[in-house]
């Protein structure tokens, strides 16, 4: 046949290949480092579990010095609760600004797309995040003391937001990545090392003096992590944070680095790192 009619794919069919396509890219991108996603879980889980240890001991260390950095009640779930948001953040950033770019070589089987990277980068983090996060609450719960959330669906809503905002972040780093290779990842760099001590997941908010606050309430981060204690916890209420400015600031960012992305992706060529 020499005419062949083609047919425009319908919405349904177009969103179900867009699904499909993002689900494979996420299994492929959750294998990239490791042949098993269960290797790559665990050594999360390990990381998760040495930052907790190591916060745990510093900031027990300074409480026995009558330091006020915990709330009333558990406080190993108070460590943990600034730890698992944290990570989740740092680990989405990094790895949709590590996303594969319009020059990957991936990009030519003519289904991939940018966006559906970033997407699958995203999806894959966050499945690492909870999976590894779920067992180290499991087992906590299991073998050392019984665990209780006040609001736990509040509590996981934090968990999104943190992923969220890593999302919006990591976005605004893939977007300037071509144009500054070197100092972009130099600035993921100190954006995760800064973020180890601007987070605040050290500090209780509410404890903290005016003139200490200025120094963390620009970090939508800060937010999260104090809303969600908030939630965590019966006795604790968040005074000296909010949900409004986390979740403005982190859809601001998103649509700046979708709007770089897409810039960017005009512009790019894979001569650009020719010498490189």
């Amino acid at each position: 046949m020499l005419f062949v009619d083609e047919q425009k794919p319908s919405i349904a069919r177009g969103a179900y290949k867009l699904m499909d396509l993002t689900f494979h890219n996420t299994v492929r991108t959750v294998r990239k480092g490791h042949r098993d996603a269960v290797f790559a879980i665990l050594a999360n889980i390990i990381q998760t579990l040495v930052m907790v240890g190591a916060f745990y001991l510093f900031m027990d260390f300074f409480r026995g010095f009558g330091a006020n950095m915990a709330i009333r009640g558990d406080f190993l779930l108070y460590v943990m609760s600034g730890i698992f948001v944290f990570m989740v953040h740092i680990k989405t950033m990094a790895a949709v600004a590590g996303a594969d770019g319009p020059t990957s070589a991936i990009m030519q089987h003519l289904p991939m797309t940018p966006t559906i990277s970033l997407l699958s980068a995203a999806l894959s983090t966050l499945y690492t995040q909870i999976v590894s996060k779920a067992a180290i609450l499991i087992a906590y719960h299991l073998l050392w003391t019984p665990l209780e959330i006040h609001q736990p669906v509040g509590a996981m809503a934090m968990i999104i937001l943190a992923w969220f905002s890593g999302i919006a972040v990591g976005s605004c780093f893939l977007a300037v990545k071509p144009w500054f290779p070197k100092a972009t990842t130099t600035a993921q760099q100190i954006y995760s090392r800064f973020n180890m001590f601007a987070s605040g997941k050290m500090f209780v908010a509410n404890a903290m003096p005016a003139t200490m606050i200025y120094f963390f309430a620009w970090n939508p981060l800060f937010h999260i992590i104090d809303q969600g204690r908030g939630y965590i916890f019966v006795n604790y209420n968040p005074l000296k944070s909010n949900l409004e400015y986390p979740i403005t600031v982190s859809v601001i960012l998103l649509i700046v680095g979708l709007l770089g992305e897409s810039q960017t992706r005009k512009h790019v060529s894979i001569s650009w790192f020719a010498g490189r």
